[in-house]
């Protein structure tokens, strides 16, 4: 069944999970990513590689500095998702966001280090927030 989701990412290793997500028939409503920053020779802005891949599928791209205030909260409430998917967002996430879809959060995590590492095996995890980086209830992995 598909999802209505938020994707929260920022780097080049998230865009193959917003793909994943929009190529199994779930609707992406809005991406959440962090702001464009300076960059090359000439410090013109550059759009996260997550905004970029958003932005070249049609999705809505939001790049809040906080997501504190309580506008911030009602925004992310509008688009009525039934969950989130973070993975390397890069920002903490507060309490009143972590409960606002019905299914809550999902944080991908934990593949990123073992590539770094030169494991050669490794395990995807899925941990739930709970408004800590790197904190959460966690689904168990099976390596293959």
């Amino acid at each position: 069944m598909p999802l209505r989701l938020i994707f929260m990412g920022t780097p080049d290793f998230a865009v193959p999970t917003l793909l994943e997500l929009v190529s199994h028939g779930h609707e992406v409503v809005a991406v959440y990513t962090r702001a464009p920053k300076p960059a090359g020779r000439g410090m013109k802005l550059q759009p996260t590689p997550v905004e970029q891949e958003a932005r070249r599928l049609g999705i809505p791209v939001l790049t809040p500095t906080t997501l504190k205030p309580p506008e911030a909260l009602e925004e992310f409430r509008a688009h009525n998702a039934d969950a989130a998917v973070v993975v390397a967002y890069g920002m903490i996430l507060p309490q009143a966001i972590l409960n606002a879809p019905p299914l809550g959060h999902r944080d991908v995590a934990g593949v990123e280090a073992y590539i770094h590492l030169h494991h050669h095996h490794a395990a995807l995890g899925i941990a739930g927030h709970d408004g800590a980086i790197d904190r959460g209830s966690a689904t168990p992995a099976r390596q293959k």
